[in-house]
């Protein structure tokens, strides 16, 4: 099977989105499709897409007769709401549509002539008019609206209502099509055709003001709601899309603007302050600091000179720098965050499936609730009038758009969210289950610690660092690496053992001048029977070294600890969370590092395999775990975790391994993904909650007489809109 991405064109009622899913997902041919409204993506798995384009645009248009299936290989390659010009300013490009066929576009030029993305200009040239036709459209109709309102005033009632006819027309006449067109394809139940009814029921009764007005507030509330949209969409994209248009490459003597996908590995580009690195490199020349923190979150400026890598994304801030490009666009970090964000956003958690699922059945209840109530208390009241008017509100908050487009821009903002604070989160069922953890497993190496070894106590003499550093001269390990590193600076001469193996959670059995000798832990000395004595010095790890089977000495490797690590665990216990350590170290090294940070419980000495074990006793004594390690090392507990996350700086294999990166090794991401992923939650439960809440409220009220069409449409329009507000609180929030 083949998976593809497409994007959506025209497509911008998230309870249609919802429709169009389930009917691709009901295809025999098509083993997976996944709609995002968030991005206005199609993820589609088949095994051959391309083919099945025509006729699923055939199926969406039977729900939004506009829709547009376009690969994303035809310019839509990502968002194109931000993106940064060849003169290092920021561009903002943005179209948003409704079910209703209405559409805002938002456009601005480069301040240096250039115009970007005119692939696209066919399509945001339409947006932009359909918006002002839109916009000219409400104007036109309030103005007849008030025309009318004041000519009934003064008693001219024919006048009154041909002005309230023309309103309406000039208003609802694209919603009164639009559910023409779906009920001639059986959609009975969309919401145009339930705003028509409603406000079409309203003028049979005579409420003709009330007809028109209601029309009038849901196009307005309709033109806010898709404004507000657009903008959260804009200002969540625009925390993660950071690849660059162009790129200033070095020919020769001179310096050619060109587009970025077309640089190559081994180009020098030009690099001037204020400038963000357009791809993933190596300075060659120049000195500079780096701004990490549209990457990383990292506030601190970082110096780099000839010789350092770079990361496509951060911003150089003083030096003019050159810089030779190692991977192309499509591979560099800037991609890899926005296809991760995306990734995120096409992974819906359990929480948003459910509502859509119960939206599918709040439509037809409410409906079914509606023709009660217009039929039933009319038969036994004779009053008709009043409680058809009370049915067709409850027509109009029919429409579940409120509901299944909260929840997934809650948990996109919440991946944005992230992601400004370089937190990856690898999905929406990362975070949801994120939220719910009640233990934080680490890793010691590399996530509270720095992961920067040095030998601090040697005994057993030089010679003995010698033998170390023989055996340890082709490990990779840190601990290794710092050993042998510790023989350099001493100036020692090291030579190659015999034979050499490595023996996993141990350490090292090689063969010198006929002599065994070993060096690692103490599980290594047990198993060869070597004896130790009574007292061995600890403050860190200890590395024993036997020759023949005889003790010779022991050195003290320490690991320093990362700044803010005990201020995060701190944070983790005021969270009501339990930290806990696994380690593979020595139990004192562990413990030392316990006690200076607060940990609550810590397993050392073990293997990869008694990692695992020990993450299921927390699990079972805790409940759901996230585990932090490297992503790569720790492959199986990450695997064997309800959560696992990766520490350090974007590695690739990390950013695969697991469900959530911390693009800094800062241990503080780890309270701030908590926090936001608990917000998250928070965020999804108060739409719905409010929304839900608010559409009942104003049922009974309808029912004893108090509420009116004009709530209903607030109870509508107004909720969603509010929903997307509240949403996009978490960009702004702090979570220090």
């Amino acid at each position: 099977m083949a998976q593809k991405v497409y994007i959506l064109e025209n497509l911008d009622c998230a309870n249609c989105a919802a429709k169009i899913e389930a009917k691709f997902n009901a295809l025999p041919e098509v083993e997976e499709a996944t709609i995002t409204f968030a991005t206005r993506q199609l993820r589609l798995k088949a095994s051959d897409p391309d083919s099945l384009i025509e006729k699923l645009t055939g199926i969406a248009r039977t729900v939004e007769c506009e829709v547009e299936i376009l690969p994303r290989e035809d310019g839509h390659a990502h968002h194109h709401e931000h993106h940064e010009g060849c003169c290092g300013h920021d561009h903002h490009h943005g179209h948003e549509g409704c079910s209703c066929g209405h559409h805002h576009h938002d456009h601005e030029e480069c301040s240096c002539g250039h115009h970007h993305r005119e692939e696209h200009h066919h399509h945001e040239h339409h947006h932009a008019e359909s918006g002002g036709d839109d916009k000219k459209t409400i104007l036109l109709g309030a103005a007849l609206f008030v025309v009318s309102l004041i000519l009934g005033g003064l008693g001219l009632d024919i006048a009154s209502f041909i002005g309230f006819v023309a309103a309406y027309l000039v208003l609802g006449r694209e919603i009164i099509v639009a559910a023409v067109k779906n009920l001639t394809k059986g959609h009975v139940l969309d919401e145009n055709f339930l705003m028509a009814i409603a406000s079409i029921g309203a003028f049979c009764i005579g409420e003709f003001a009330e007809a028109v007005g209601v029309m009038l507030f849901y196009r307005v509330g309709e033109y806010f709601e898709e404004q507000a949209v657009a903008r959260s969409r804009s200002q969540i994209m625009e925390v993660v899309d950071l690849r660059p248009e162009v790129v200033n490459r070095i020919h020769g003597m001179q310096v050619d603007v060109i587009p970025a996908g077309e640089a190559s590995p081994g180009d020098l580009l030009l690099v001037r302050p204020g400038d963000r690195i357009p791809l993933d490199g190596i300075v060659t020349d120049g000195t500079s600091r780096i701004d990490t923190a549209p990457i990383t979150g990292e506030p601190v400026p970082v110096s780099v000179a000839a010789g350092d890598q770079v990361i496509s994304g951060c911003i150089n801030t003083v030096g003019q720098l050159i810089m030779r490009v190692e991977k192309p666009l499509a591979e560099s970090m800037v991609t890899r965050i926005l296809d991760s964000v995306e990734n995120a956003a096409a992974s819906k958690p359990g929480f948003e499936r459910f509502i859509s699922r119960f939206a599918r059945v709040y439509t037809p209840i409410v409906v079914g609730l509606a023709i009660f109530v217009a039929v039933v208390p009319s038969l036994l009241t004779g009053d008709w009038n009043y409680w058809v008017y009370t049915a067709l509100s409850f027509l109009v908050m029919s429409c579940p758009c409120a509901l299944v487009l909260s929840v997934p821009l809650a948990f996109f903002s919440g991946i944005g969210a992230g992601s400004k604070k370089g937190i990856l989160f690898k999905g929406g069922v990362s975070i949801e289950a994120m939220g719910k953890v009640k233990a934080v497993v680490m890793d010691k190496t590399g996530t509270l610690t720095r992961g920067d070894f040095r030998v601090q106590e040697i005994h057993g003499g030089e010679e003995l660092l010698t033998l170390a550093a023989a055996c340890e001269c082709h490990s990779t390990h840190p601990i290794a690496v710092s050993i042998v590193e510790a023989a350099r600076e001493r100036k020692l001469t090291v030579t190659a053992p015999e034979s050499l193996e490595e023996i996993p959670g141990r350490g090292i059995r090689a063969v010198m001048e006929g002599k065994v000798i070993l060096c690692g832990n103490e599980k290594l000395m047990d198993e060869n029977g070597v004896r130790l004595p009574e007292e061995l010095e600890t403050g860190g790890t200890r590395v024993i070294l036997a020759e023949n089977g005889i003790y010779r000495g022991h050195l003290i490797i320490a690991d320093t600890l990362k700044p803010g690590a005990a201020e995060a665990v701190s944070r983790l216990k005021k969270q009501g969370l339990t930290a806990a350590m696994l380690t593979g170290d020595d139990i004192s090294a562990a413990e030392q590092v316990a006690r200076q940070t607060g940990i609550d419980e810590v397993y050392a000495r073990l293997l990869p395999d008694e990692k695992l074990e020990a993450m299921r006793r927390i699990r079972e004594c805790h409940g759901a775990a996230m585990f932090v390690g490297d992503g790569v090392n720790d492959a199986p507990v990450l695997a064997g975790a309800d959560v696992g996350a990766a520490m350090g700086s974007g590695a690739d294999a990390a950013i695969e391994a697991a469900d959530v990166v911390f693009m800094t090794s800062d241990v503080s991401a780890i309270p701030e993904s908590i926090e936001i992923a608990r917000k998250t939650a928070a965020i999804a439960w108060q739409n719905v909650v409010f929304a839900l809440g608010v559409k009942l409220a104003v049922m009974v009220l309808g029912l004893t007489g108090h509420a009116s069409m004009w709530m209903a449409v607030f109870a509508d329009s107004g909720v969603a809109m509010l929903c997307v507000i509240n949403s996009i609180r978490l960009l702004y929030k702090s979570y220090k």
